[in-house]
């Protein structure tokens, strides 16, 4: 009978053992709970320099809107990663708040584009963001930062995507 074959882990001593069996990674290992807790970090952060009026989402809905004018909701969905749903429900609430405007298209399609006051309120978070982007990122060298954007990007070009909103997290924008 073989031993276990174990893999050195960076784990800290709360979480046991240096050495586990290669089945047992310790948490502050799994790539999924830091991306969590990076997450918390970057949202926690967008609110503290952007505010609440916009959410992560609705910014990302934004952004992409002023990047591409008349997109339609299905292709929207596609480019920052929704699902569709989720972002017909985001797009109603930027209507209402008077950011967007949705233009029926053929086949109950909708084109969104930017209001005036969209447009006017992305400009007034652009500083915001260049502040919250660099505090994200400031324990790191610049190649660092240049790399982790690297790594995160080839990371989600590989990435399975998701097809539904998992049930545990409701659109909630």
């Amino acid at each position: 009978m073989s031993a276990a074959m174990t893999i050195p882990t960076s784990a800290s001593p709360a979480d046991g053992p240096a050495d586990r069996p290669a089945d047992d990674i310790a948490l502050t290992d799994q790539a999924g709970h830091l991306i969590r807790r990076a997450h918390q970090l970057a949202v926690a952060l967008f609110h503290e320099n952007l505010g609440r009026d916009v959410t992560p989402v609705q910014y990302a809905v934004l952004r992409a809107l002023e990047a591409r004018p008349g997109i339609d909701q299905v292709t929207l969905a596609a480019e920052i990663a929704l699902d569709t749903s989720t972002t017909a429900e985001t797009a109603v609430r930027l209507e209402r708040k008077g950011w967007i405007v949705r233009e029926l298209l053929a086949r109950r399609q909708r084109a969104l584009y930017l209001t005036p006051e969209g447009q006017a309120l992305l400009a007034g978070l652009r500083a915001p963001m260049v502040t919250m982007q660099a505090t994200l990122m400031n324990a790191l060298e610049p190649g660092e930062q240049q790399e982790l954007m690297r790594l995160l990007r080839k990371l989600l070009a590989g990435a399975v995507p998701v097809q539904e909103p998992m049930p545990e997290f409701p659109a909630s924008d």
